[in-house]
């Protein structure tokens, strides 16, 4: 997939800026994925899949960390496809693909990944559908390859705290969007529509998703840890902790 976008990077840094205003701590997750994918390829250039990986924001990070990687980003919103094609400008493979359909593995430029990393994306798809997606990533990776998932994973020993956290970080969310610190999600998305090159694609979005993402579902990281086992993965644990969000791995 090619794409031509005036101000890829600009767009590429706005999208970061909105995630960061909903998780601060984004960029730790990031290293934490990355740490375990040179931990697994000792330092050979990996073969990585940013799965539902929207703009490529783990996939330019694992450029920028390991020289001569091959970096694929799947997803389905035409928009950050764009803005993915356009960032990686031929550094890697962008794929559209829909992972609620097990026929996603079938667009994919390579057999098997060293790594699978996906961050803050597998909540709308529903329980069953997780499931089973873990064992259709479990099959595209190589013998000792990874899986992490990072998302909203709160501990499921800490409930009520756990409430508290979320209504903490809430508030001083807001309050960065009232003072223009940080843009929302749908200040994001109308300056998108406003763009007379990203326009047609945020119609073409719509009609993906004529009402918006399906629910979230966020259990707890225990619930996926026994999804992977479930799915086959030999090990799997808790990579990464922040508050009521989690990384997950699975060792094939």
């Amino acid at each position: 997939m090619t794409a031509y976008l005036n101000n890829a990077d600009t767009w590429q840094e706005s999208w970061d800026r909105q995630q960061e205003g909903f998780l601060p701590d984004r960029e730790h997750r990031f290293d934490a994925m990355l740490t375990a994918v040179a931990a697994v390829t000792d330092g050979a250039a990996p073969k990585v899949l940013d799965l539902a990986g929207g703009t490529g924001s783990i996939s330019l990070r694992a450029l920028a960390r390991f020289p001569g990687a091959r970096v694929t980003v799947l997803d389905q919103d035409p928009v950050l496809l764009t803005i993915a094609a356009a960032s990686l400008d031929g550094r890697g493979d962008v794929v559209d693909a829909d992972l609620g359909d097990p026929g996603w593995r079938a667009k994919l430029p390579y057999e098997e990944f060293d790594a699978v990393l996906t961050a803050t994306a597998l909540h709308w798809l529903p329980a069953d559908r997780i499931g089973a997606l873990y064992a259709e990533v479990r099959d595209v990776l190589r013998p000792g390859g990874i899986f992490v998932n990072a998302d909203h994973m709160p501990d499921e020993g800490l409930t009520g705290f756990s409430a508290r956290l979320r209504d903490h970080a809430r508030a001083k969310r807001n309050a960065r969007y009232q003072t223009g610190a940080a843009t929302s999600w749908p200040e994001w998305w109308a300056r998108a529509a406003a763009d007379e090159q990203l326009a047609p694609k945020v119609v073409e979005r719509q009609r993906i998703y004529p009402g918006g993402h399906a629910q979230e579902w966020n259990p707890p990281a225990a619930w996926h840890l026994d999804a992977l086992r479930a799915a086959g993965f030999g090990e799997s644990g808790v990579l990464w902790r922040g508050g009521t969000d989690a990384a997950v791995i699975g060792v094939n």
